[in-house]
């Protein structure tokens, strides 16, 4: 009796439930109205961030409304390009300490007396316009198209080095070249060389984590891990923005610029889509200096160590030399530079255009301007590798050939290994040599550096190299593309529904 009354009393007084079933009469009814808030709240959340660009908001209102608790969680994990609060304030520190305009501009006034074609001169105030640095004159640049012979000159490079070598890099292997490269390193210091190196914290975990980075480090080479990554990070920043850029620079005067990391062709961590096939970009000159300013602003950024002192020495001039530019970009500049410039680049094409790249996920405007410059009469040809180290990017790559194979476009498929080089040519007049990818990713989460030559030699130079890609590839025919099985056509297009999310 007693227990019975007091489970009556429970049952029929408590004031808490009473206020529960009234409002929500069950625990399913709850649910289904936390379900629903939580479906409107991700939605308006997306709209009020995303809504100047309909594509990636369109993606994740379709995540949110399908999946709603994972898809709000992953929104707030990986939907904002949020760096971060310490490296918001430390980025204004960067631009106040080294954007400055003796910074850019060179002594010799040799290096601004410019002589461009009207297309090229477009191209360059986009450039100017998106990331503030100018164009330079009186460089010299070779051009890299062998991984080997890449290697073999940056080792020369680091065996004459007096003073400084500066490498950053995403991903650094401890493989045959790795082992190379921090051995010549190593005798740098011994000659007394300040060497100092930047890698990706997620693209070099296991060199960071390894044996090789003790004993460098232990021998005087000061290597850094850029972007940390740790668990409370991810409350306040996205946590995979990361540092794509490869460069070097050497004495202050020698400069590289492309898109390999430090790692052999055979790639030991994807061997079955070796070899990797890059191409990087050798500097002498004036534009050295713009390198080694994306270098200082890094390594301050990730180190607070302020190296300005460096970016007052001018590289020698070379008479008659080229001009080159170099374009910084990434989530901290919000400046849409290599979106910018490639739109450009595409725009002011009269002839022929051709771009190389491993992960081609573009979004509309680069699309868009590929398919018009063919319709145009433009000879548009995108070289991209047969097969990919990442599925989910080559099914959503692949959704998008259609519309450009109806508008003209050569795809060529590169089947001699993984295509790593991401390069441009126009019309034989000017060439890019970037690590950046045609990616939503490379234009709006990575940091990334290109480097562009207003030369006729060099730009055919370029062409000659992605000929050798063409050649090594096949290419797509619209009329088989049309005749694809219609399992790869879902595959490919479900791809595409999340490809601005990629």
């Amino acid at each position: 009796m007693g227990a019975g009354t007091s489970m009556l009393i429970v049952a029929e007084n408590p004031l808490s439930f009473d206020l529960w079933t009234g409002l929500f009469g069950s625990w399913w009814q709850f649910g289904v109205a936390l379900d629903i808030m939580l479906r409107v709240a991700g939605v308006c959340l997306v709209i009020l961030r995303k809504g100047s660009r309909p594509q990636v908001a369109g993606s994740w209102v379709a995540v949110i409304a399908v999946l709603p608790f994972v898809g709000i969680f992953a929104y707030l994990l990986i939907g904002e390009s949020r760096l971060g609060s310490r490296h918001r304030r430390v980025h204004k520190e960067v631009l106040a300490r080294f954007e400055r305009p003796e910074f850019h501009l060179h002594d010799d006034p040799a290096t601004r007396a410019i002589s461009m074609d009207p297309s090229d001169t477009q191209v360059a105030r986009i450039a100017v316009s998106a990331a503030g640095s100018p164009p330079l004159a009186g460089n010299t640049a070779d051009l890299f198209g062998d991984s080997a012979e890449a290697i073999a000159k940056l080792l020369e490079d680091i065996a004459t080095a007096r003073e400084t070598v500066h490498l950053m890099t995403y991903i650094w292997l401890d493989d045959r070249v790795g082992e190379a490269v921090g051995d010549a390193l190593v005798a740098a210091t011994r000659r007394g060389v300040v060497c100092r190196v930047l890698v990706d914290s997620q693209g070099s975990r296991s060199f960071l984590g390894g044996r090789a980075v003790r004993t460098l480090r232990a021998h005087g080479v000061h290597i850094v891990g850029a972007l940390p990554v740790h668990p409370l990070r991810m409350l306040f920043s996205r946590i995979d923005i990361r540092n794509h850029r490869k460069l070097a620079v050497i004495d202050g005067c020698t400069g590289w610029i492309g898109s390999m990391n430090i790692a052999a062709p055979e790639f030991a961590i994807q061997k079955r889509f070796a070899p990797w096939v890059d191409c990087m970009m050798r500097l002498e000159g004036p534009a050295v200096r713009e390198i080694q300013l994306i270098f200082a602003e890094d390594w301050y950024l990730d180190t607070n160590e302020s190296i300005e002192e460096l970016l007052r020495i001018c590289p020698p001039v070379h008479a008659g030399g080229l001009t080159a530019h170099i374009v910084a970009s990434g989530p901290n500049y919000f400046n849409e530079a290599i979106r910018s410039l490639l739109v450009g680049s595409i725009q002011v094409a009269d002839n022929e255009i051709v771009l190389t790249t491993p992960y081609f996920v573009p979004d509309q405007s680069i699309s868009s301007a590929l398919c018009v410059a063919a319709q145009r009469g433009v000879i548009v040809r995108l070289v991209v590798p047969r097969r990919n180290n990442s599925w989910l990017v080559a099914l959503a790559s692949r959704a998008g050939y259609s519309e450009l194979l109806r508008s003209g476009v050569h795809i060529h498929e590169f089947k001699l290994g993984l295509l790593h080089a991401k390069t441009v040519t126009v019309d034989g007049k000017f060439g890019i040599v970037t690590s950046s990818n045609l990616d939503r990713r490379s234009f709006d989460l990575n940091f990334e550096a290109t480097g562009l030559v207003y030369d006729d030699r060099f730009t055919r130079e370029l062409r000659q190299i992605q000929q050798a890609y063409i050649d090594g590839s096949d290419e797509v025919s619209a009329v088989a593309w049309a005749k694809r099985p219609l399992r790869r056509r879902l595959a490919q297009n479900a791809a595409a529904l999340i490809s601005p999310l990629l």
